[in-house]
């Protein structure tokens, strides 16, 4: 377990920095857009493109790891609208809940983790999961976001976005390329070869720090706007409520995040293996130490884009990501 967590405690380390660095003042707010840019845009998909071209095709075309990965996600998403949406919680709250649970942190936390864990081998389920959350998983709850509105053009609209928006992520198109390059068997030019090494080699250490800034940011941001409305109350202006989700609506969706989704995948794992699906052992760790990641940082942009509580879904990013650092280590010595 020791040695788990020699492994583990820098990624952290480097998250607990940008953290700190943002709440500190060390970086000023207005930059944590452009590192932003910097891992989406640039580093992290030359780090897929080449995770993806040095592995092996029939890897990449694993549709059991898609398979089990997927139903795990849609069982998450369904369970997690079911047992949160109340007279607090509407249909938008709790889809995007339902997101953050699903959605792991896989892109700028879970590749270079699990790499440093399992090895290059780990890459190709992992690539497999994020391409399944980008392109269903977020459309999926999305479109259960607009189930409140008053008839179904909002529906269409938000879908219309988040198609837009996976056409536009640079993330997808990494993952393709490196796959065909991988099936082609073709390489790059050496001083383009060594470009993309060293953006790729980047994207680990700049978007772990940027997790960080990201959550001080959110955190800066709710302080900022209760104390607003605070003042708005005092000044008599009834239409600034001070609102914070309360922790019993924040807890539950921790705990299926970081405890019920990674049991929910070895489950349907194990099961489907029972019944003849060939998925080799490391396949299997692979996956469910993806569903013990923390929740994707960019969930909580996609919940501001949607008019959805930020601030509970950002609440929900930050105490899963404390919460991880114990609870990771536990899965992989577990799965171990």
């Amino acid at each position: 377990m020791l040695q788990i967590f020699l492994v583990t405690v820098p990624f952290f380390a480097l998250i607990a920095a940008g953290y700190a660095a943002a709440r500190g003042g060390a970086l000023p707010l207005a930059a944590i857009p452009g590192l932003n840019v910097f891992v989406l845009y640039f580093a992290l998909p030359c780090m897929l493109f080449r995770f993806g071209a040095g592995a092996p095709i029939d890897q990449l075309l694993d549709g059991a790891v898609a398979l089990i990965w997927g139903v795990s996600a849609l069982v998450v998403v369904g369970a997690t609208v079911a047992l949160t949406r109340n007279e607090r919680i509407g249909w938008n709250d709790a889809a995007f809940g339902a997101l953050v649970a699903a959605f792991p942190n896989t892109g700028f936390m879970g590749v270079p983790l699990l790499v440093a864990i399992l090895g290059a081998q780990a890459a190709s389920p992992t690539i497999i999961s994020i391409a399944f959350d980008m392109i269903v998983t977020s459309s999926l709850c999305i479109a259960l976001s607009r189930l409140g509105g008053a008839d179904g053009h909002g529906a269409a609209k938000a879908m219309g976005q988040a198609l837009r928006g996976i056409l536009q992520n640079p993330m997808p198109w990494s993952i393709l390329l490196g796959a065909a390059a991988s099936a082609s068997r073709l390489s790059l030019p050496g001083p383009v070869d060594r470009t993309v090494t060293m953006l790729a080699e980047a994207a680990s250490p700049v978007a772990l720090f940027t997790i960080g800034a990201v959550l001080a940011r959110s955190a800066v941001l709710a302080r900022e706007h209760r104390a607003s409305a605070l003042v708005a109350q005092a000044m008599g202006d009834a239409t600034s409520p001070v609102r914070q989700a309360p922790m019993r609506d924040v807890l539950p969706v921790v705990a299926i995040k970081l405890v019920a989704h990674p049991l929910l995948v070895y489950g349907v794992a194990r099961g489907a293996m029972a019944l003849g699906l060939p998925l080799e052992r490391q396949a299997l760790v692979t996956i469910v130490l993806v569903a013990a990641l923390p929740s994707a940082s960019n969930v909580s942009m996609l919940a501001e884009r949607f008019g959805a509580d930020n601030g509970r879904v950002a609440r929900i990013i930050l105490w899963t990501t404390v919460a991880a650092f114990f609870t990771f280590p536990l899965a992989v010595g577990w799965l171990q």
